[in-house]
């Protein structure tokens, strides 16, 4: 484990005797999380470089790469052929979600037994306040250290940043991987981000950081001696919480500890062998992955406020659109069609589709655990434009209700597998499909 501070002339064992003044505030970011599983569960693949993703056969994309294959140059979002030009001597392997989310679960249950207030941002960071004397009196440094330990312990590792604000925790988390803890003590925390870029601040992307340095604004330093003003003329109203977290005066605090009804959102998305340039089968894709997404909805009982559709076009070029509704939904007959709604939008007729995604989120959460009892056909009658939230009662018509349909296939699949039952599009993008991965997870570290 490698410890830095930047309190100067003090060696580790001094720095457990400083007393630790204010908040305390810990993110906790496990190291290329899904490659070290996997080496973990095959000791013979330990000290080489192992890549989880897509197949680079099959235009795949890179989810994680053991720091063994980091040093040929292959990162994560990187498409799959390209890591194995650079690396070819990896091993592959497509990943097992259900293995990494036990490990993190295991992992976020340290850091519940020093703290309350954990706020889970993925499946491999969290953040957690220790600020002494809300829990413990025991020095944060000892307590970082103890996680530290424990998470070693199950054969896996982590870096942690330690400082006043969840964004001095981010940056100083990223200081030494692996295996590092980078402490930010009270009342340093300009001498800490004052040389650092301002590509490191999280919030800051791209288009952001080019309209700063076109100002001179390089380093959160200058950027934390910005008039406010002049900024918002730049960036708009987020200005004077930039310049706060630039200063090391972030407001935010952490949540509370996070469960497992706490999910930011739930989604899914594919990247095709082929491109798909047909309206239709672009329709019939995004109603595959939106089945994927409502049996994972429903499994852990919740429904969503707001539809995101995704869609990329080629390796680089992705577009977003959402929506949100007037009620909550877990029906993916429903939020399919509103998320095909979705499509003209962000994407033309004839340009080649690459992938695919499908997320629902801001949650309601459902308690409704128990089977509907009843035939398997429900009839009710029901506007045809109700679907449109018009006030129209013309037109009624029996209607099939679709989600007590998806209810029984959901049973089905937990009894005889999920290929017990099945629509004609998923045989068909079952073959159809290179690569599945969680919508949105872009793991770096």
């Amino acid at each position: 484990m490698k410890q830095t501070s930047n309190i100067p002339n003090k060696t580790p064992r001094q720095e457990h005797v400083i007393e630790w003044q204010g908040k305390a505030v810990g993110l906790l970011d496990l190291d290329a999380f899904f490659a070290s599983v996997e080496q973990l569960d095959h000791p013979e693949w330990r000290g080489k470089p192992v890549i989880v993703g897509g197949s680079p056969k099959k235009r795949g994309v890179v989810s994680t790469a053991s720091y063994e294959a980091r040093k040929f140059g292959v990162h994560s979002a990187m498409p799959s052929a390209t890591a194995a030009r650079l690396c070819p001597q990896a091993i592959w392997t497509s990943g097992n979600f259900e293995r990494y989310a036990e490990m993190s679960s295991c992992i976020m249950g340290f850091i519940k037994d020093e703290t309350p207030l954990v706020e889970q941002v993925s499946i491999d960071e969290a953040f957690f306040d220790i600020t002494p004397g809300r829990f413990s009196k025991e020095s944060p440094l000892q307590i970082c250290q103890r996680i530290q330990k424990k998470v070693s312990s199950l054969g896996v590792t982590c870096s942690i940043g330690l400082g006043t604000s969840k964004t001095i925790a981010k940056i100083a988390s990223e200081q030494e991987k692996p295996r590092g803890l980078t402490v930010v003590f009270p009342g340093t925390e300009q001498r800490f981000l004052a040389p650092l870029s301002i590509e490191v601040m999280s919030g800051i992307g791209p288009a952001t950081a080019k309209t700063l340095h076109q100002q001179g604004i390089k380093t959160l330093g200058e950027l934390s001696r910005v008039d406010v003003s002049t900024l918002r003329s730049l960036i708009g109203s987020s200005a004077s919480a930039m310049i706060l977290r630039a200063q090391g005066k972030e407001l935010s605090t952490v949540k509370e500890a996070a469960t497992s009804r706490e999910v930011k959102s739930v989604s899914n998305e594919r990247t095709f062998e082929t491109d798909l340039l047909r309206k239709e089968d672009i329709e019939e894709a995004i109603r595959h992955i939106s089945g994927i997404v409502g049996r994972r909805l429903r499994k852990k009982h919740l429904q969503g406020y707001t539809i995101t559709l995704k869609v990329k076009e080629t390796a680089t070029l992705s577009h977003t659109a959402q929506t949100t509704l007037q009620e909550p939904t877990d029906n993916e007959h429903y939020f399919s069609e509103i998320a095909i709604q979705l499509l003209p939008t962000i994407w033309k007729q004839g340009h080649p589709v690459r992938l695919l995604g499908v997320g629902v989120s801001s949650f309601s959460y459902n308690q409704t655990n128990k089977l509907m009892q009843g035939t398997l056909f429900n009839y009710e009658e029901e506007t045809i434009d109700s679907i449109h939230n018009t006030e129209s009662k013309k037109h009624k018509k029996p209607r099939c209700d679709l989600r007590h349909l998806s209810e029984i296939t959901d049973q089905l699949k937990d009894k005889f597998g999920s290929d017990a039952i099945q629509y004609g599009r998923d045989m068909k993008f079952k073959h159809h499909v290179s690569d599945t991965m969680p919508m949105g997870k872009n793991e770096q570290t």
